[in-house]
């Protein structure tokens, strides 16, 4: 029984380092090339999870499969979260580029509680219902008390994810653009890389992700309001500091490490302190290592 509960923790550790990992992605990749800190990106995911209410409320009236239910709804998701992300970059912060950091920074967060208020006066401020659409895995029936079908999806689906956005950002010739951006933006202006495009394209990959999670995790709890963005946007802000912000590998294994932190600290210690665990542990990991677990420490110029 203990080692059971032992798994059960460490599973539902591993699936919040998943969703943290999905958004904390789009935080670091913001910025890693922009430099600037998205505080709104909680509320693109936000977003998403509604898209995909509203589509597969409106799918099933027609009595459609629920698995392509499922699959429209979150794809919906990903095509209307990125377009929010873009039109959010380029309203909030293209204006603000050469303005000084805090300029844009209040602009984050003017957009993130503008994004909040707009989702409540459209919908509501009740938590609704998200439609269950995945049917169960027979083959996961043995292991169903350790992990469940959505844990499951959640789980191959992040991996899924990170393997082919590191393909992407590795090899393809965006990518390099985008990590060339990220080294020096000047010089890879004037080597005639298009840094506006490259922006677009990194709002529109961060908040596609954001827009899975969104869905994922909503699918898994089975319940949204206006204000689930905000505390997962800042525990994935956190995850993406723990392990280097302007990082991916480190977006990755800071969320994993917040993720399973938190699991293992509300089974064991108390459920009260949940959202204590991400930030002492955040305190005591930049105590010791203040560029975040694969930061790179970054020398002033003189």
């Amino acid at each position: 029984m203990e080692l059971d509960f032992f798994f059960q923790l460490l599973m539902s550790g591993l699936t919040r380092g998943s969703i943290y990992a999905l958004i904390a992605l789009g935080y670091t990749m913001v910025y890693g090339i922009v430099k600037l800190i998205n505080f709104a990106h909680g509320e693109i995911y936000m977003i998403g999870a509604f898209t995909a209410l509203i589509v597969s409320g409106v799918l099933s009236m027609y009595g459609m499969n629920p698995v392509f239910i499922f699959l429209i709804a979150i794809t919906a998701a990903i095509i209307y979260s990125a377009a929010y992300g873009v039109t959010l970059e380029k309203i909030a912060y293209a204006p603000l580029r050469k303005a000084p950091r805090l300029s844009a920074l209040i602009s984050a967060i003017g957009m993130s509680m503008f994004l909040q208020n707009y989702v409540l006066l459209a919908q509501t401020s009740d938590f609704l219902p998200f439609p269950e659409l995945l049917p169960e895995f027979g083959f996961l029936d043995s292991v169903k008390s350790i992990i469940s079908t959505n844990q499951f999806l959640i789980l191959v689906t992040t991996a899924v994810v990170m393997v082919l956005l590191t393909l992407f950002i590795k090899f393809s010739r965006t990518g390099k653009a985008m990590r060339a951006t990220s080294q020096d933006r000047d010089m890879a202006q004037l080597v005639g890389i298009n840094i506006n495009k490259v922006i677009s394209i990194t709002f529109v990959i961060g908040s596609s992700l954001a827009a899975i999670g969104g869905v994922l995790i909503s699918s898994h709890i089975g319940q949204i309001n206006f204000y689930i963005g905000f505390i997962a946007g800042i525990k994935a802000f956190v995850a993406a500091v723990l392990g280097g912000i302007g990082s991916i590998p480190g977006a990755v294994l800071g969320s994993f490490v917040l993720g399973i932190t938190e699991s293992f600290g509300t089974g064991y210690i108390s459920s009260d302190y949940e959202d204590a665990f991400a930030f002492v542990i955040l305190i005591v990991i930049l105590i010791f290592k203040p560029s975040g677990l694969l930061g790179r420490k970054v020398s002033e110029k003189v």
